[in-house]
């Protein structure tokens, strides 16, 4: 074996390798959204829009129904800091929001 293909293969990562250590080290949190009886289902679509810009509006109208129907919804799955900030976002538009570990 030559010294480049050695060195390849010794550090090759596997994919589920990188994932288990981001877990690790950036261990998930949901975040969720709650129902109210003050917004309208239109209002709570637009701002689980408008404040988590990976969801579609379908997602996003699914979500809304999932909480009004059981009385909260996860509304995505990420790392702590990240949760943080969209629960911040979700209560800025005046949304029932929290976020707990995976």
């Amino acid at each position: 074996m030559s010294k480049d293909q050695w060195t390849v293969t010794r550090f090759q990562v596997r994919p589920e390798e990188i994932v288990l250590e981001r877990t690790k080290l950036l261990p998930p949190y949901k975040v969720i959204v709650h129902n109210d009886d003050y917004n309208e289902m239109n209002y709570v679509i637009f701002a689980l829009v408008h404040a988590v810009n990976t969801l579609t509006v379908p997602e996003a109208e699914r979500i809304m129904l999932t909480a009004h129907l059981t009385g909260q919804a996860i509304v995505v799955v990420c790392p702590r800091e990240v949760a943080e900030y969209y629960q911040e976002r979700l209560l800025s538009y005046n949304l029932t929001a929290t976020i707990e570990p995976e």
